[in-house]
């Protein structure tokens, strides 16, 4: 690990006024402060925000404004979260071991970095988002994990985030500050595809910061359910995993959320999926109508082609909870 500047925040116009060219900040440090150990990344100095107010608040149109400092297991057992939200707690008790998401930090959580081995083989393995125009190992290797809807020929990493995958799904917004003011970015719009530039992952711009993530209120968010799969019960990162919310109304389908997670360089949200959902009666046939409808763009690899036909029953076993039509 190479020397660097540590300094602590009071508070946030501190935090903003130190974090330099260079400079990172450090919530948790659970992926961070491993990518430093890896020799992936090197800031010059590290600005320690973990000590700024961590407070979960009702907003007043009836949904939830959640500091970035605020730790995972904490967001994960708040009681508003486990009503209203429970995809979110499902999330994020999914994602990790305790003693991980004791430390994580919900800013963290959305920052961290790829899980790809190739991106973490720093002595041995090709890898574009790590060096740029290096090439990807992964396109011709070992691509089980990787993604099956948004990649490019620089990259097929995936997001490792449970949590992110429930904030797609509940239209979450992330608030910004930075040098030129703040501002508030649809968490859909918040992760870059990797396109030619692998290396940018997110549209953070120099010294900005995440302070919140808001949630809105609604009905099919209430009614949500978080489901992943994958190789092991625990301490493994998704193959598929999916954040759905329904809400019925008179028989049929009023509002639909669903995202998908283990499919792409960000949270996925299944656009397709919800339009051949919304306004219809639940039924399994249409569950799998549906996700074979948003299925129909994915371009897999040697590894992962299993992956769309294990997103498509997952898909349909999650919408089939929620509404009851398990046939």
């Amino acid at each position: 690990m190479r020397s660097f500047e540590y300094r602590r925040a009071a508070d946030r116009t501190e935090a903003l006024s130190i974090a330099g060219t260079g400079a990172r900040y450090l919530g948790g440090g659970t992926n961070l402060v491993d990518l430093m150990r890896q020799n992936i990344e090197a800031p010059a100095a590290l600005v320690d925000v973990s000590r700024l107010p961590a407070e979960i608040e009702d907003t007043p149109n009836g949904g939830l404004l959640v500091g970035a400092a605020v730790r995972n297991s904490t967001l994960a057992a708040h009681p508003a979260v486990r009503t209203r939200y429970p995809m979110l707690s499902r999330a994020l008790l999914a994602g990790a071991s305790a003693q991980i998401r004791n430390m994580a930090t919900v800013g963290g959580n959305i920052l961290q970095r790829t899980r790809c081995a190739y991106f973490y083989d720093a002595a041995g393995s090709r890898c574009n988002k790590r060096e740029p125009g290096a090439g990807c190992d992964a396109i011709e290797g070992f691509n089980r994990y990787h993604a099956i809807f948004g990649a490019s020929e620089h990259c097929i990493a995936t997001h490792p985030s449970d949590m992110c995958v429930a904030l797609a799904a509940l239209d979450a917004t992330v608030h910004l500050s930075g040098s030129a003011g703040e501002r508030s970015v649809p968490l859909l719009d918040f992760h870059r595809l990797p396109g030619d530039h692998p290396e940018i992952d997110t549209i953070l711009q120099p010294g900005e910061m995440i302070t919140a993530i808001e949630l809105a209120p609604s009905p099919a968010a209430a009614n949500s359910a978080y489901r992943k799969v994958r190789d092991r019960s625990s301490y493994a990162f998704a193959l598929i995993s999916v954040a759905a919310g329904v809400e019925i109304a008179a028989g049929k389908i009023a509002d639909i959320r669903v995202a998908l997670g283990g499919v792409a360089a960000k949270p996925w949200r299944a656009a397709r999926a919800e339009e051949v959902l919304r306004g219809k009666a639940p039924a399994r046939e249409l569950f799998l109508k549906a996700a074979d409808a948003e299925l129909a763009a994915a371009n897999t690899f040697d590894g992962n082609a299993f992956k769309v036909e294990l997103a498509k029953r997952t898909i349909a076993a999650v919408l089939g909870e929620l509404t009851g039509a398990e046939a």
